[in-house]
């Protein structure tokens, strides 16, 4: 059996032997064969030098450098980029994951799931980040439809068509889930084993609540919207023609029942004109939109 493990690190220099021994020991015990890819993701601790002194040591294990740190979502891409496996298995660096939980993930792909996500119910992180987590799985759940406990979980299970058809960037890995939906695959989870972190310090920031909240729009759109975009657009436009028809129409009621002058008025006269304006505007978008989505499913045709 083929299988790539993923493992984006930053300034992870305590854990990365451990880490590459327990899974060393994991392939040997199940007979696996595959690669361990690590992407360096511009640490400034001695994490280049000890990926560097892995990959001579292990011929199937790899590493990879960012000469800057561009986040998460960048590192596991160039991971996907360059797997070969049939399997595909991210983790984090931190050895809060736990190796051993692989034979688990990839008996849950072969129930016929594409993706299998680690879920982490009992987590030994500070009270800062879980309730955080919990309020933005509750949220991702509703939105997406997909029934996970834990979107940002790093431990997960992917078949290889899976990271062949999807592409992340910027802070879209916790969002992985969503985008696989959009292209027809098939999301489970599994409990798995969280640790507390042996060394290092936690990457999570509070601007990290800001680039979510973001992502989240985008996602919530893609999920929803790809391939009708005059759903989106169209509502929004009718939504804003109607409130500027209904402005102008009081408009007019303060001129013609009330003899008040437009000038009086001039304000909600302008302000019905700009909502009326920008509702075209929204259902021209919108048709743009279809006649995207109309020529790439012809040229797919």
């Amino acid at each position: 059996m083929d299988i790539s493990v993923i493992i984006p690190v930053y300034n992870e220099e305590g854990t990365l032997r451990e880490l590459s021994e327990r899974i060393m020991h994991v392939f040997e015990k199940e007979n696996y064969k595959g690669e361990i890819i690590f992407i360096n993701d511009g640490s400034t601790d001695k994490t280049p030098e000890i990926l560097n002194a892995l990959d001579s040591e292990q011929m199937f294990i790899r590493a990879i450098h960012f000469h800057r740190n561009k986040g998460k979502a960048a590192a596991l891409q160039a991971g996907f980029e360059e797997a070969k496996g049939n399997f595909v298995i991210t983790m984090d660096g931190d050895l809060q994951d736990e190796p051993s939980e692989i034979p688990a993930l990839i008996a849950k792909l072969e129930e016929g799931f594409d993706i299998v996500s680690g879920w982490k119910k009992k987590r030994h992180d500070p009270i800062s980040k879980r309730w955080p987590s919990k309020l933005f799985n509750s949220v991702a759940r509703a939105m997406s439809g997909i029934k996970i406990h834990d979107f940002n979980c790093g431990l997960k299970a992917y078949r290889r068509e899976v990271i062949r058809q999807i592409r992340v960037y910027g802070e879209m890995h916790r969002w992985i889930p969503v985008l696989a939906k959009v292209e027809g695959f098939k999301t489970g989870e599994i409990v798995v084993t969280h640790h507390p972190r042996k060394s290092g310090k936690s990457k999570y920031g509070f601007s990290r609540t800001f680039k979510g909240f973001f992502d989240f729009m985008t996602v919530f759109f893609l999920s929803r919207f790809t391939m009708r975009p005059m759903h989106f657009f169209g509502f929004l436009g009718l939504l804003s023609m109607t409130g500027g028809i209904i402005v102008e129409i009081m408009v007019l009621i303060y001129k013609y029942a009330y003899g008040q002058p437009f000038q009086s008025h001039l304000a909600m006269l302008i302000l019905g004109v700009l909502l009326i304006v920008l509702g075209v505007q929204l259902f021209s978008i919108g048709l743009i939109g279809e006649m995207m989505v109309y020529q790439a499913k012809k040229k797919q045709s």
